[in-house]
């Protein structure tokens, strides 16, 4: 009788309780399923310590054991943050949050003129002070990522100055992208009438499709600095490799990724016949701005080799080359090019904007029930902005997740 009178006082709550509860109850489940998969592959980085059979011919023990030590670092990390953001979030759901935020965006815009009419402008204050929020809250975590594990492991080359400053610089690039494009969102799904989830969809592939574009020509540049590949052997390799497979390459750039991180990667980008190639200096031993410095500082050539130099110039070298040899930066080129050749990137696209219109259709099937909106704390209105937040976010969360486990299986069979 007990079990049936608690699952009878269950069904009798209100809709706007039921749907408030199974948000927190899956992003829960969620949460301890993937702590739980997490801990089980910290038990393999604990347990394994010597390299194994199928990579004992690629990789010695020195760099088996850094790099254990480094995931064992990282999974630490990851625990602790994912907790936080875990706890973070119930929170701002407990204790209404989101509701607030958005009567306090109001309350700016009436100190400004703008009186509740004005909805795209509040939502765009909304949007400024909830990723401010983010961004001072997530700081922390960033720095102690940064500046203790990744410096303990010999990956950072940010000092705290540069660090800030790239921290503010990437906050306003992202505001002066973010609040226009969602402005001209919500004003399409206020005028699209029955359709508006059509004309959404639409307009979020064309700007999808335009940063993709424009990301590595005009914004990119923002932060990093980019050059072109100098002739060379590489150059050449490169060019090959590309023709063999007919990837239309047009130009080949080196960006400076060394003032920031020792990793390295490459990576493609364009549309149609009009691809272009980028390689991270810490790919390439005599293009590091790691061994720049320390040319400058020996009066060296760069491709040297280390001939005639001093013993502390030739460790000073050893230390901080982090470049790899020509077959090496074509075996990481190979993968990226890889996904190219057997359509991934096309099928990826494809398959995110199939799933973007069907959230757009159902978002406007779901727009109207007002019990969605109570359920989050909003009793006498339903903004539009916190529409997209609710059904986007917490609504949508089994079916996003269940997108993010057929990307995670994806990467498995691809990467």
């Amino acid at each position: 009788m007990g079990m049936w009178a608690s699952l009878d006082a269950v069904w009798e709550m209100s809709a706007e309780k039921r749907i408030f509860g199974a948000v927190l109850l899956f992003s829960w489940t969620v949460y301890l399923w993937e702590t739980f998969l997490a801990r089980r592959q910290r038990r393999i980085y604990k347990t394994t310590t010597h390299v194994p059979l199928e990579l004992g011919q690629i990789m010695d023990s020195e760099t088996f054991e850094k790099s254990r030590l480094y995931q064992l670092d990282k999974s630490t990390f990851s625990f602790w943050s994912g907790l936080y953001s875990e706890v973070e979030g119930t929170l701002i759901l407990l204790f209404g949050g989101i509701p607030y935020l958005w009567r306090l965006s109001g309350r700016f815009c009436g100190y400004a003129g703008f009186g509740p009419e004005y909805e795209i402008t509040q939502s765009l204050v909304f949007l400024l002070l909830a990723t401010l929020f983010s961004a001072l809250t997530g700081l922390p975590w960033s720095l102690y990522n940064t500046f203790v594990i990744e410096e303990k492991h010999g990956f950072n080359q940010q000092t705290l100055g540069f660090f800030m400053k790239d921290a503010i610089k990437k906050f306003i690039v992202t505001q002066c992208i973010l609040l226009p494009v969602s402005a001209l969102l919500l004003y399409i799904i206020k005028i699209g009438g029955d359709y508006f989830f059509i004309y959404a969809w639409l307009f979020t592939l064309v700007v999808s499709l335009v940063l993709v574009t424009i990301y590595a020509d005009y914004i990119a540049p923002l932060f990093d600095k980019f050059t072109p590949l100098p002739e060379g052997k590489l150059k050449q390799e490169i060019e090959i490799m590309a023709k063999s497979i007919d990837f239309p390459l047009t130009k080949v750039y080196v960006v400076q990724g060394s003032k920031r991180s020792s990793h390295s990667n490459a990576y493609f980008y364009g549309f149609f016949k009009n691809k272009r190639i980028v390689l991270f200096d810490t790919l390439l031993e005599e293009y590091s701005v790691l061994n720049k410095d320390i040319q400058e500082e020996s009066g060296m050539e760069p491709c040297n080799d280390g001939e005639g130099d001093s013993e502390e110039i030739k460790a000073k070298v050893k230390n901080k080359k982090q470049g790899c040899k020509n077959e090496e930066v074509l075996a990481v080129l190979g993968h990226e090019l890889g996904h190219w050749k057997l359509g991934h990137t096309v099928k990826n696209i494809i398959i995110s904007q199939m799933n973007s219109f069907l959230c757009f259709f159902l978002f406007a099937v779901l727009i109207g029930r007002k019990e969605l909106f109570v359920a989050f704390g909003f009793y006498d209105s339903q903004p539009t902005l916190i529409g997209l937040l609710i059904i986007f976010q917490f609504i949508f969360s089994p079916y996003n997740e269940r997108i993010a486990c057929g990307n995670m299986i994806e990467k498995v069979y691809f990467a």
